[in-house]
């Protein structure tokens, strides 16, 4: 789905925190090669959707309202009793047409939605800054939209697995299962600032400021992500994977040091749960659901099942 990612040392390490490369004047994260993909899993682009039984639960891809604001969701499969709905989350920069293809193979067994944020796809530009709080509530409002009164897991790439790991403590009546894949650490200011400290020359340099900017609010999604300590969400389910190419070693003099933070920042992860576990996607890049989507399936699967049995 993904072409291979770029040679160049600083251009191949903006894709770590996709979380904020594409769409800022920045190097691109996802170029794909597939882009005939619309998210909804069967090649569809209306915007009018078909009904299921379930007639209040959209199935393809629309706009809804979301406090006031146009949010574009995918959604395809058919509800199963006592399986809660799988809601996917891209990274920074990418849109729901990114996860189209583990959309469609996961929703032959449940039901699996995908969305832009605001600033993503063809979702509306946020009104103002956004936090996490905030991005939190629009995640919300499509949950109610797409889910019923039914539970849900969130799969999240990068940036969406950062979202999903915040909110999930604070909607433990709603949220199940967890699935984070090379999702940003929770500590990533610090990460960066320390591994590639103000004294750096060379390529890092452009890697610092591009992705200390973003993270201050300067992206499309104008949204600020400050660090902080992983909170838990009790025992719900979680897979944690991480990436196995070590493609952050690219970068000169600081590449070792961040593949080691990144590894770091996963490994903080796991305190989101008291079942959780990390895994490592061994030939995949950042893209883990594009470079090895069997594996990205089967944790989800993974987590789907086991939040089904609780």
């Amino acid at each position: 789905m993904f072409r291979s990612i770029r040679s160049n040392a600083t251009a191949t390490a903006l894709v770590w925190l996709c979380c904020t490369a594409a769409g800022a004047g920045l190097v691109g994260c996802s170029d794909s090669s597939d882009p005939a993909d619309d998210g909804g899993g069967d090649g569809a682009s209306a915007t009018a959707q078909e009904r299921t039984a379930d007639e209040d639960l959209l199935t393809g891809t629309e706009k809804i309202e979301v406090g006031g604001q146009s949010v574009n969701v995918s959604c395809s499969g058919t509800p199963a009793e006592g399986r809660p709905v799988v809601v996917l989350l891209s990274g920074g920069g990418d849109d729901l047409t990114k996860l189209a293809g583990i959309q469609e193979t996961l929703s032959a067994k449940d039901r699996v939605c995908a969305y832009d944020r605001l600033g993503q796809g063809a979702s509306d530009k946020p009104a103002g800054p956004q936090t996490i709080e905030s991005t939190g509530e629009v995640l919300t409002g499509v949950i109610e939209q797409v889910a019923g009164d039914r539970p849900v897991v969130l799969a999240g790439h990068s940036l969406g697995g950062l979202i999903s790991a915040r909110y999930a403590p604070d909607h433990t009546d709603r949220v199940k299962g967890l699935v984070l894949m090379d999702a940003t650490s929770p500590t990533q200011n610090a990460d960066l600032a320390q591994e590639i400290p103000e004294s750096a020359t060379g390529p890092a340099v452009e890697l610092r400021e591009q992705t200390l900017a973003i993270l201050g609010g300067q992206g499309p999604e104008k949204l600020t992500v400050t660090d902080g300590e992983v909170r838990s969400a009790g025992d719900i389910p979680v897979e944690v994977v991480r990436h196995g190419k070590e493609y952050l070693a690219a970068v000169p003099e600081y590449g070792p040091g961040l593949e080691r933070a990144w590894l770091g920042g996963q490994r903080k992860w796991l305190a989101v749960s008291e079942r959780s576990e990390l895994s490592t996607a061994e030939n995949s890049e950042h893209y883990i659901y594009a470079d090895e989507p069997d594996v990205a399936v089967a944790a989800i699967q993974k987590v789907t099942d086991e939040a089904a049995a609780d």
